[in-house]
């Protein structure tokens, strides 16, 4: 797998998200969704991939980057978010990130998840460097997550959603740690691959599960 580009996020994103990106795009007359995804990295386990409307009403108090909250205050805001939005939230399967790749797999499964939602949008804002085909006008926000409220909501419902998928594998296929590590490749799940060998959930496209595989090739 290649790794993710890290960029460099714009000048003046340091007070955390807003909605001023959404209200360049017209919010609140204007339908805009935000999306982000969990799980491009891991050794195992699906990608996921979310897409909310705020209700300009009712937006939840906190809502940041996932990575920037506390497990507690990304379950606490995942339930506000859900009572209070219009959201919908999309898988990508292991055969399906082996079939396409990361990268495309992830477009896919965000493309999936707007067109999902309940209510299509008039304007997209999505987190990163690219935009799958949609119906409507799609804008990629790099750091996005830590600039548009919308986004960051999705980086919530994302994040969780997987979190506990994992924990639902990590009780089916104990030993790999991925109650800890959310599949993640640390040392404690790399060891576990060389003495159990990869299960059905391990992406099979990615290097250290290849190795695992075909060794001599």
């Amino acid at each position: 797998m290649e790794p993710r580009e890290k960029m460099p996020v714009p000048e003046g994103t340091t007070k955390g998200p807003t909605l001023e990106l959404e209200k360049k795009a017209g919010f609140p007359a204007k339908r805009v969704a935000g999306v982000d995804e969990a799980g491009r990295g891991p050794l195992a386990g699906p990608v996921v991939a979310a897409a909310v409307l705020l209700d300009p009403a009712a937006i939840p108090d906190g809502l940041n980057d996932s990575k920037k909250l506390s497990a507690a205050k990304r379950e606490k805001l995942f339930e506000e978010i859900c009572a209070s939005s219009r959201y919908a939230i999309a898988l990508g399967a292991v055969e399906e990130i082996d079939r396409l790749n990361i990268h495309h797999a992830t477009l896919q499964t965000m493309k999936r998840a707007v067109e999902a939602l309940p209510l299509a949008p008039d304007h997209v804002l999505i987190d990163g460097k690219f935009t799958p085909a949609l119906a409507c006008p799609a804008e990629a926000v790099i750091g996005g997550d830590g600039r548009s409220l919308s986004i960051a909501a999705a980086s919530i419902l994302a994040k969780v959603t997987r979190d506990r998928l994992m924990l639902d594998l990590d009780a089916a296929h104990p030993g790999y740690g991925w109650a800890r590590n959310m599949g993640y490749g640390t040392a404690a799940h790399k060891s576990a691959l060389e003495a159990l060998g990869p299960t059905i959930h391990h992406r099979r496209s990615f290097a250290p599960i290849r190795k695992i595989l075909s060794p001599d090739s």
